[in-house]
């Protein structure tokens, strides 16, 4: 009779957390990072054979021998890659389009008020002498100047934008490195099977797709399920006790580097710190590229604009002022008597060469090419960014088809494990009644 008891007893134990872990799965459907939980049940062995021995004697029954989680270890490896090169090209994606815009409107302006320099020069050699039109002219010239200024100074806010998103980006992930640290303490500590030990394996994973996302990483684990994280060249981020700190500098020009503390450099080649280093650096050419035109320009005009003499007889001036950086272009303060339209072919001769300085390695075809080069970088980015993401999502499908809550599935075990624990507490009660009516007799 006692045997039926402890039978009894050991499936209302054991059917009750089946049940709880059951209720945690509903819980936690929509968990980020949460991966399914079943209940190991095991057939309890019938009482041993040496009967003097209290120790010996366990009734049958069932078990509960642990709680498991449902996932596929390499599954779960392959989304932690590829969610990496997804946030490496969606970082990309993000500062190159934002380039692509300050070029757009900024380029755009550019190629324009160039243009507009040329076409007001046209209107100028057929009336060289109408104030109106130099006026034009020299007007025309202060707005390329400016489009170039705020072109120069928008580039430079996208580049502050990525150092300070990678600033954020590095502290984050010095934050998860830290807590992954406090989880491998509490899984050394943890009972090998509990619910606290399911808990801590879905908090560490989900700390190593934070620093997947960020870095790429090796990952391995010790005998206590501890992640070890290094960097692909083996420096240790992770390990045991040791935590590294992740540093990052910006130059200058705006471009990033990153490196693990004190001095050991840190290259990374996916995730989101390798797309804004790519970001910082297409920026800082586009920047260059703009310094260089506005150079190309300055050049260009001021060598047609002196080849002529003013209506002073005097030699033509610089219209523009060059010094080092687009940011710094300025138009010349000139008089409407300083337009140079004149040299010796005649009073519009050097207003009318200038035409002739539109050849197809100009200054126009230059700005044409270049904002066509960042529509075809944006796009050959987009487009990268769109596989990766396919990449991901396929992944994160494979990886939940195994590990995600299925509320269905659930709901089927939730009755089982009720029915079943139902039966457990009718044992109970037979037990008893039996035992009673047992005891009436006497």
């Amino acid at each position: 009779m006692s045997d039926l008891l402890t039978i009894g007893a050991s499936g209302v134990k054991a059917y009750g957390r089946a049940l709880s872990v059951v209720g945690d799965n509903i819980a936690n459907a929509q968990t980020d990072g949460y991966v399914r939980r079943t209940v190991r049940l095991e057939e309890a062995p019938v009482a041993g054979d040496v009967a003097l021995s209290r120790n010996s004697i366990r009734a049958s029954g069932v078990s509960a021998a642990g709680v498991t989680r449902e996932l596929d270890q390499y599954l779960v490896d392959d989304a932690r890659t590829a969610s990496g090169e997804a946030a490496r090209q969606s970082a990309r994606l993000n500062w190159i389009s934002a380039t692509e815009s300050t070029l757009g409107n900024g380029g755009n302006d550019i190629g324009a008020t160039v243009t507009e320099i040329f076409a007001a020069a046209d209107q100028l050699s057929a009336n060289p002498k109408d104030a109106t039109l130099r006026r034009q002219f020299l007007n025309n010239v202060d707005e390329s100047a400016s489009a170039f200024r705020r072109t120069s100074v928008a580039l430079g806010s996208a580049a502050n934008g990525v150092a300070m998103e990678a600033r954020g980006a590095v502290d984050q992930l010095n934050t998860d490195l830290s807590a992954l640290s406090q989880v491998n303490g509490g899984l050394r500590r943890a009972r090998a099977g509990s619910t606290n030990e399911a808990n801590l394996f879905d908090e560490r994973n989900r700390l190593i797709g934070n620093i997947a996302t960020a870095i790429d990483i090796d990952v391995s684990y010790d005998a206590n399920n501890a992640a070890i994280i290094r960097t692909p060249a083996g420096d240790p981020l992770v390990d045991g006790d040791s935590i590294a700190i992740v540093t990052l500098g910006v130059s200058a020009g705006g471009l990033l580097s990153f490196g693990i503390h004190p001095v050991t450099l840190l290259a990374p080649a996916s995730g989101r710190l390798a797309g804004l280093a790519d970001s910082a650096a297409h920026i800082s050419t586009q920047r260059t590229t703009l310094d260089s035109l506005a150079e190309q320009l300055s050049i260009t005009l001021n060598t047609a604009h002196q080849a002529g003499v003013d209506a002073n007889a005097s030699a033509g001036k610089p219209l523009l002022d060059f010094k080092d950086s687009a940011a710094e272009l300025t138009a010349t303060a000139l008089a409407i008597a300083d337009v140079a339209t004149a040299n010796a072919a005649g009073s519009n001769g050097n207003i009318l060469a200038f035409n002739t300085i539109r050849v197809s390695s100009g200054i126009e075809q230059g700005i044409s090419a270049f904002i066509a080069q960042q529509a075809q970088i944006t796009f050959a980015v987009r487009a990268q960014e769109a596989a990766a993401s396919g990449r991901r999502d396929g992944a994160f499908a494979a990886r939940d088809a195994v590990g995600a809550v299925d509320l269905d599935r659930e709901a089927a075990d939730l009755l089982r494990f009720q029915q079943a624990y139902e039966a457990a507490a009718r044992t109970i009660q037979v037990a008893r009644e039996t035992m009673q009516t047992m005891l009436n007799i006497f």
